[in-house]
C-alpha cells in the first residue's frame, strides 16, 4: 500500500521540479528583456560615442586620413589647449574645496537656527535653475557698467562714498584763452598773476543739466575787485545757453563752476589753496608779492571710478568659479547636512560633558566622522567641475574667452566653434574622459564599501 502511495506521488513531484527548473532558466531571460531597452539606450547614447571618438580622435580635420598620434601630440603643444588645462586644473582645485568647505560649515551652522528647514530652501533653489539662465544673470551681474552690473554698482557705491569723485569729468579749458594743459591732466595759468589782480579760467565740455545743484551765475563774482595780499577769481562755464555770448568773457547768463580745487603756484610749489563757491568764486589771501601762477588740479577733471573688471583676463575665471559656487553650495549643504543628522548625538554629547568647546567637538568629531560623505561630495563636485561647459561660455565675453577656456569649451570650440577640426576634438574629449572615470570609478567604490 505504501509503495503504491509513493508511485502515485511521484509523477506530480517531478513535474514541480521540472517546472522549477525552467521559471530559473527563463528568470534571466525576462530579465535581460526588462533590461534591453536601458542597454540600448546605453550603448547608443555613451558606449557608441566613445567608441566612435576615440576612433575619430586618430584621424586628420576631414576624418579620411589617418594621423594616429598625431591629434594628441597637437594638443599639448597648442597654447589655448595647455591654457584649458590650466583652467581646468584650476577648477577642480578651488571650486570643490570651497563648495565641500563652505556646505559643511553652513550644515553645522544650520543645526543652531531656528528656520533650518527654511534657509535650506533659500540655498537649494539656485539648484532649480539652468546654467543657461544663471550664466545670464551672472554676465549681466559682472557687466563693468555700474548702471547695469549690481557688483560694480555696489563698489562704486562704498568707493565714492570714502574717495569722493569729480563732478567735471569732461571739463576742459577752451583752446586760445590763456590756459594751458600740463601732462598730468591739470590746467594753468599760462602768463602769471599778482596779489590785487582777478582772473577768469573759462572752461567748457560740461553739459549744463550736468552741473552740480545751487550753482549760481558768475557774472557778479567776475566784477569782484581784490583787495591788497588778495588774489581773486572765477571759473565759470564758458557757454550761453540758447548762443550768443562772447568766448573768454563772463556773460551774464553763464553759470559758475562750485565745488572746484584751485591752487596758487609758485615757484613750482603751491603757495595756497582754495574751492570755489557756488557762483565760481574763490580768493586767495596772505599772499607775498610776486607773480604766481592760477592752476585746476588734475582732481578736478578726474574721471569717476568705474569698478573692478570682473570680466577682464585676471579675474573672469574666479567670477565664473563664483557663480558656480552660488548654484552648486545648497547641493552640498543638503548632501552634508543629511549626513550630520546621522551621526551619534551621544558621541558629542559626552565631548560636552567632559568640557569640549564647540570648535573642538567640530573639529575634532563631526568632521573625522563626517569624513565619507564630505569624500563623496568632493569628488562629485571633482567629476562635475571637469565637465563645466555652460557657465564659462556664456560668462566670459569672447575677446577674454580664451582666458576663461576650460577642456570641454576648447573641446567645443576645436571642433564645432570655429576650429572644425573634430580629430583633434575628439582628442581632446579622450582627454577629458581619461580625468573623469579614475574618480567616476573612485565614488562607485565608495558607493559599494558605505553600503556593505
Amino acid at each position: 500500500m505504501t509503495a503504491t502511495l509513493v508511485k502515485e506521488a511521484s509523477p506530480p513531484a517531478a513535474a514541480g521540479a521540472g517546472n522549477a527548473r525552467r521559471r530559473r532558466r527563463r528568470g534571466p531571460v525576462v530579465a535581460l528583456l526588462f533590461v534591453l531597452p536601458a542597454l540600448l539606450l546605453l550603448g547608443a547614447l555613451v558606449v557608441y560615442p566613445v567608441l566612435f571618438s576615440v576612433g575619430r580622435s586618430f584621424f586628420d580635420a576631414s576624418g579620411t586620413r589617418f594621423v594616429g598620434g598625431d591629434n594628441y601630440t597637437e594638443m599639448f603643444r597648442d597654447p589655448a589647449t595647455l591654457k584649458a588645462v590650466c583652467n581646468t586644473a584650476i577648477w577642480v582645485v578651488v571650486a570643490p574645496t570651497l563648495l565641500t568647505g563652505l556646505g559643511l560649515v553652513l550644515a553645522v551652522l544650520t543645526e543652531k537656527i531656528r528656520w533650518a528647514t527654511a534657509f535650506k530652501l533659500l540655498l537649494f533653489l539656485p539648484m532649480a535653475v539652468s546654467f543657461l539662465a544663471a550664466g545670464i544673470i551672472f554676465r549681466l551681474a559682472y557687466d563693468e557698467d555700474p548702471d547695469k552690473g549690481v557688483l560694480n554698482a555696489a563698489v562704486v557705491s562704498v568707493h565714492d562714498a570714502f574717495e569722493g569723485t569729480s563732478s567735471y569729468p569732461t571739463a576742459r579749458a577752451r583752446d586760445g584763452q590763456g590756459m594751458t594743459k600740463e601732462a598730468d591732466g591739470a590746467y594753468r595759468t599760462g602768463a602769471g598773476v599778482s596779489p590785487g589782480d582777478t582772473v577768469a579760467l573759462g572752461l567748457v565740455g560740461v553739459l549744463p543739466g550736468d552741473l552740480p545743484g545751487g550753482a549760481e551765475p558768475a557774472y557778479r563774482a567776475a566784477g569782484q575787485k581784490a583787495g591788497p595780499g588778495e588774489l581773486r577769481g572765477v571759473v565759470y562755464l564758458d557757454f550761453t545757453p540758447g548762443g550768443g555770448g562772447e568766448q573768454g568773457r563772463v556773460d551774464r547768463q553763464e553759470s559758475g563752476l562750485p565745488e572746484m580745487a584751485v591752487e596758487a603756484v609758485r615757484d613750482g610749489g603751491t603757495a595756497a589753496t582754495a574751492t570755489t563757491a557756488s557762483d565760481g568764486s574763490f580768493r586767495f589771501e596772505g599772499l607775498e608779492a610776486g607773480s604766481y601762477t592760477v592752476r585746476l588740479p588734475a582732481s578736478n577733471f578726474a574721471p569717476p571710478y568705474e569698478g573692478v573688471s570682473w570680466l577682464g583676463p585676471a579675474l573672469v575665471t574666479p567670477a565664473i568659479i563664483g557663480a558656480y559656487l552660488w548654484i552648486w553650495t545648497g547641493f552640498a549643504m543638503v548632501l552634508i547636512g543629511a549626513g550630520l543628522s546621522a551621526l551619534p548625538r551621544d558621541a558629542l554629547e559626552a565631548a560636552r560633558m567632559d568640557g569640549a568647546n564647540e570648535w573642538q567637538i567640530f573639529r575634532k568629531i563631526t568632521v573625522p566622522l563626517l569624513a565619507p560623505v564630505l569624500t563623496v561630495v568632493f569628488v562629485t563636485l571633482v567629476i562635475n567641475v571637469m565637465k563645466v561647459f555652460d557657465l564659462v561660455y556664456i560668462i566670459a565675453p569672447g575677446p577674454v574667452q580664451e582666458d576663461a577656456t576650460v577642456l570641454a569649451t576648447q573641446m567645443w570650440l576645436v571642433s564645432f566653434g570655429g576650429g572644425n577640426d573634430q580629430g583633434l576634438g575628439s582628442a581632446l574629449g579622450v582627454l577629458l574622459l581619461l580625468l573623469v572615470v579614475p574618480a567616476m570609478v573612485f565614488n562607485v567604490r565608495r558607493f559599494r564599501r558605505s553600503q556593505r
